[in-house]
């Protein structure tokens, strides 16, 4: 038997001491080690990190956006489509499903979370699953900071990049409390659709405010968080309900925010998207557009599409809705008249697309009586049949010959083939879905209609053609057009100053003047062709007689009414030549409803703007503009031309307009040859422009008898005036054209009552025909 000896004890614990010893040394030196690999890595990156303290002002990209009257967006300009908010705005059940799912540990780590990181480290090596481990702090720092490590739109899976990336998140998390941390996060975080933070995301996906969102909308907020473009519900909405109940909604109870009842009957909902994948479209883009450019003129692009702008505008919502149905019918009701039925540009089966498969986003929003919407053609009768069968999303409606009856065919055979895109106008709805519809086409004739009010000079309406997505020039502000006889006014004008008065005489007989040098004579012709003798400067006006404003220039002297024009702030460089009597100098539609606003603003001309004020995003006024007004001509001459310009409308060429039963006045305006159209007028508060044409200057119709000012303009101005007299008018109490106190009322023989600047109304009044 082996025995110890008697130093056998000591020995062996001098050897477990020596053991120890070595081992708690070798401890140590990893220890040593590592601290020291650390040290190195902070030294490496020291001086190539970020400044955190940058946050503490921190203003990330938002949008500038573009306000009417009433509060509503006409407009946002955004490279990150953003909208900052507060902790407090987040409503808890969101901060709840962002951090179960993307960071449980948020309010317990230091901006790493160890333990995750072991996980998936071990997951990586031994299951090759790529699983992400950062913390909501790590993907604040990558967001905020780290974006020079980007390749194709994905963080690179750089050893440096997730060395500073850590290192950031850790001085975060010193320097920031938990709650701003989570804001930051909540306000940067990528949703899909050009949409950034959760606040912009909750409006994209459910048009409303983070504060508002359910349970089960905050757990589809917190699903698309990980890789909105592909669990965007608009892209793959079965994925973004499966991430949404099998792992959010799981993972919000495991943590204890919500019960395991509560997710399930969240999970039992169905995933309702409300919001659109793009934003709404302007109901004003030719304004939005003046606006945008002026802004970028100014301030720049940087703070145009980051700065978060907030303009005000002088727009009127409901009057600029308006002003977009009256161009639109009005230009698809003359082009179905003058240019018949065109085929389609698209055929989906020539495409190559299935007809039943066929879908298009405007068949996704609501629809009612007077749209008019995308129809597939799904069906055509044998040759001299006339009914078809077309497809408006899921509603299959028949095409009959009445329906398209303006294209003076009488068989669908000969207008359509299966697949083929066209317009149809929905006449009667039921039941939410159209129930019968006009055959329409997009005409090829433009237009353009300006607002503004007398008093201040604020644009409430602009217009500047049939479709902003076919054209982005604006026939409003850009297109210099002839003006044909709504110049006339202006020379009226001229010779009121100078005496005349309604009922000086001009003889309207064939004439012709000495042109110059070479030149043939200038023989102008009246629009009908025939002369009406001895004619008052009023019937002149009311019936638009080219001789007797040709004569009335002539009179008062060419320079005198070039004068004039500027005064009336017509901008260009008009010639004194008779020809310009009847509307050969150029203008813009808003310089020359600007020039006519003067008559029922007592003289005075106010200058058109747009924009009210401009701010930045913390509320303060960077610009603020006011009316500025410039006296144009005398009060009492005005109100004698308003006086005037209401016959116009009362027993002339505007005639039609005086169904609206309201105080009006105004003038057409036709181009030779018929290429211009044109009708401006006003009532005591607000001046109305429109203009109809071709971009390229040729004949609205026939060259002999084509569209003029009172059948193609005039048209679309009397819809427009008829919703503003609906919308802002008080028939019981209409405005009145207030006259000065220097005018004479006289009543004629005609029965027309006659306003004259005091001292130039006639002792006696001859007796004339009642035309006159």
């Amino acid at each position: 038997m082996n025995l110890p000896g008697p130093h056998g004890a000591p020995h062996g614990r001098r050897v477990v001491i020596r053991v120890a010893r070595q081992a708690g040394l070798i401890v140590l030196f990893v220890v040593a080690a590592l601290l020291g690999t650390l040290s190195g890595v902070l030294f490496a990156y020291a001086d190539d990190l970020p400044q955190i303290s940058a946050l503490d002002s921190y203003q990330p990209s938002t949008i500038t956006r573009l306000f009417a009257r009433d509060g509503q967006v006409i407009g946002e300009f955004a490279i990150e489509r953003r909208v900052v908010i507060g902790y407090d705005d987040i409503a808890p059940v969101l901060r709840q499903a962002i951090l179960a799912s993307e960071d449980a540990d948020f309010e317990q780590h230091f901006g790493l979370s160890v333990s995750r990181t072991i996980i998936t480290a071990v997951r990586d090596v031994l299951y090759r699953q790529r699983a992400g481990a950062s913390t909501i702090t790590q993907q604040v720092a990558r967001m905020l900071f780290l974006s020079d490590y980007v390749r194709g739109g994905v963080f690179e899976r750089s050893f440096e990049r997730k060395i500073k990336e850590a290192i950031v998140a850790v001085q975060l998390e010193k320097r920031y409390t938990k709650r701003e941390i989570f804001t930051f996060y909540a306000n940067h975080v990528t949703m899909g659709h050009g949409a950034y933070g959760v606040e912009a995301g909750a409006q994209l996906y459910f048009d409303r405010s983070a504060r508002d969102l359910t349970v089960e909308e905050a757990a589809a907020i917190a699903a698309i968080v990980q890789t909105p473009a592909r669990l965007s519900p608009f892209v793959n909405p079965d994925q973004a309900l499966a991430r949404r109940n099998n792992y959010v909604l799981p993972r919000m109870a495991d943590e204890g925010f919500i019960s395991r009842e509560e997710a399930e009957e969240a999970a039992a909902r169905p995933l309702v998207v409300r919001g659109q994948p793009a934003p709404d479209r302007s109901i004003a883009p030719y304004f939005a557009e003046e606006i945008r450019k002026a802004l970028e003129q100014k301030y720049g692009a940087d703070a145009l599409y980051q700065a978060g702008l907030r303009v005000q505008t002088t727009l009127d919502g409901q009057l600029q809705e308006a002003a977009n149905r009256a161009i639109d019918r009005g230009l698809r009701r003359i082009d179905k008249r003058r240019s018949g039925y065109r085929k389609p540009e698209r055929n989906v089966v020539a495409e190559g697309q299935a007809v039943s498969r066929f879908t298009t986003a405007r068949w996704a929003q609501p629809m009612g009586e007077g749209d008019v919407v995308p129809a597939l053609v799904t069906a055509v009768p044998r040759p001299g049949a006339g009914t078809a069968r077309i497809r408006i999303g899921p509603h299959d409606l028949e095409l009959p010959a009445t329906a398209f009856s303006w294209t003076r065919r009488t068989s669908a055979a000969d207008l359509f083939r299966v697949g083929d895109l066209i317009e149809v106008e929905i006449r009667t709805v039921r039941g939410g879905a159209p129930e019968t519809v006009a055959l329409d086409q997009p005409p090829l004739l433009e237009g353009a209609l300006v607002a503004i009010d007398n008093h201040s000079g604020e644009i409430r309406a602009m217009v500047g053609g049939f479709s902003f997505d076919r054209s982005k020039f604006n026939r409003a502000t850009q297109a210099r057009r002839q003006l044909g006889s709504t110049f006339k006014p202006i020379v009226y004008t001229t010779a009121i100053d100078r005496g005349f008065t309604p009922v000086s005489v001009f003889v309207d007989e064939p004439v012709s003047f000495e042109a110059g040098p070479n030149q043939p004579p200038y023989a102008p012709m009246n629009y009908d062709r025939t002369f009406a003798g001895p004619v008052t400067l009023r019937r002149a006006l009311e019936q638009s007689r080219n001789i007797p404003a040709v004569k009335a220039m002539l009179e008062v002297g060419p320079p005198q009414v070039v004068d004039y024009a500027a005064r009336f702030g017509l901008q260009g460089n008009f010639q004194p030549y008779l020809s310009l009597a009847l509307g050969a100098a150029e203008a813009t539609l808003v310089d020359a409803t600007a020039a006519y606003s003067v008559f029922p603003n007592q003289g005075v001309r106010m200058m058109p703007y747009s924009v009210v004020t401009i701010a930045d995003r913390e509320g303060n006024i960077l610009e603020q503009d006011r009316p500025q007004a410039h006296e144009a001509i005398r009060a009492d001459t005005a109100f004698v031309m308003t006086n005037l310009l209401r016959g116009v409308i009362q027993r002339g060429t505007g005639a039609a307009a005086a169904s609206l039963d309201w105080p009006l006045a105004g003038k057409t305006g036709t181009v030779d040859d018929y290429t211009d159209t044109w009708f401006i007028g006003f009532d005591p508060n607000i001046t109305v422009g429109v203009w109809v044409g071709y971009d390229e200057k040729k004949p609205i119709g026939g060259s002999s008898n084509g569209e003029t000012g009172a059948t193609a303009a005039l048209p679309i101005w009397i819809d427009f005036m008829r919703a503003y007299i609906d919308t802002r008018g008080d028939r019981k109490n209409p405005p009145e054209f207030d006259a000065p106190g220097n005018i004479a009322f006289v009543t004629l023989d005609s029965g027309i009552t006659e306003a004259f600047i005091n001292g130039t109304q006639p002792q006696t009044i001859d007796r004339a025909p009642a035309s006159q």
